[in-house]
């Protein structure tokens, strides 16, 4: 070989090397091709391998567009929706999506994933606000947020899809309420528990109040029947000693009188302090008057006189006469009661 076409061969092959290395492509499994010939679509490659293409893609003939071919994600933070009511929410949502038709992904924004999910977050933020409009103030904060993502994914498929995006999920992460807002629901809320208990106070006062009226009369009923039967008891009693005093009467009327006599000297006579000015043949004093009475109040010891409850003594025995002494000769006795002169 000569050495002057050395140089040539080296240059031919490194042609063939550049020119193979131009034509050859590879797609992983992350990514997906676009092959673009003068600015049209020639191709598109989802599976991952080895692929060939026209080199010379600095004149622009084939170009390979790479496009991500995994679950993508992107956020919106800080969207300010309105309830139903006129509240305001603060509102952050994530939406994961992938990229299912490289080719009218390419044809609608360029392939270019920035401007996709720009168009994507203004349809969301339209979205939200449809759905948060529709419901009212505590939707949000209740079990209707999963149906409220349903709605949210349903209304931004469309959308998504003629971007040749499919939509996987749509999150809402966090939903509070603003300043104003906040302070507003706490002082309402402070209300509403302050309300409910004074109504919860009033209930136990009006329980109280109907427990001690039924206490009270139960009281009232109890202590009614006690008196009744006191009254009941003791009129019996009363009853009875009526019935034993006219049975008492009735055995020996003379005794009954004098027994009531004597029960009226005590309680007139006895430690009363009273003067009383009577005649002698007064009907008060006819017991008094009586002999018997004077023997029988001379037989009363000082301690009934003291305490007329108390028994009386027994009457003494009638003195024994002494025997007669034999008479004294030389005298003569004296009659009894008389004296001798001196």
């Amino acid at each position: 070989m000569s050495p002057n076409r050395l140089p040539a061969i080296l240059i031919g092959i490194a042609i063939v090397f550049f020119l193979i290395y131009s034509s050859v492509f590879v797609v992983n499994e992350r990514e997906q091709a676009i092959v673009v010939r003068f600015g049209e679509i020639q191709d598109v490659k989802t599976e991952p391998g080895i692929y060939f293409k026209l080199p010379f893609a600095f004149a622009d003939a084939d170009r390979v567009q790479y496009v991500e071919d995994r679950a993508l994600r992107f956020d919106l933070d800080d969207i300010r929706v309105q309830v139903r009511g006129g509240a305001f929410y603060e509102v952050d949502a994530f939406v994961v999506y992938e990229i299912s038709d490289p080719r009218r992904f390419r044809e609608t924004v360029s392939g270019d994933r920035e401007a996709a999910e720009s168009r994507l977050r203004t349809r969301l933020d339209a979205a939200l606000r449809r759905v948060y409009g529709l419901r009212n103030f505590s939707a949000a904060l209740s079990d209707e947020r999963s149906q409220m993502m349903q709605e949210v994914h349903s209304q931004l498929r469309d959308a998504a899809e003629s971007l040749g995006i499919t939509v996987r999920d749509v999150r809402i992460r966090r939903t509070d309420l603003t300043q104003e807002v906040s302070q507003q629901t706490f002082e309402r809320m402070r209300a509403e528990r302050l309300a409910e208990a004074e109504l919860i106070r009033a209930r136990g006062n009006e329980q109280g109040q109907t427990r001690r009226a039924i206490a009270d009369r139960q009281v009232v009923e109890i202590v009614s029947a006690a008196q009744r039967d006191s009254e009941i008891i003791r009129g019996e009693g009363d009853a009875e000693r009526t019935r034993i005093f006219a049975d008492a009467f009735g055995r020996d009327p003379d005794f009954f009188d004098f027994y009531r006599s004597m029960r009226a000297y005590v309680a007139s006579l006895v430690d009363s302090g009273t003067t009383l000015v009577l005649s002698p043949d007064s009907a008060f004093l006819k017991f008094l008057n009586s002999p018997n009475v004077a023997a029988a109040a001379a037989r009363v010891s000082p301690e009934q006189q003291a305490n007329p409850a108390a028994p009386a003594a027994p009457a003494p025995a009638p003195a024994t006469p002494a025997p007669e002494a034999p008479p004294v000769s030389g005298s003569t006795a004296a009659p009894a009661g008389t004296g001798t002169g001196g």
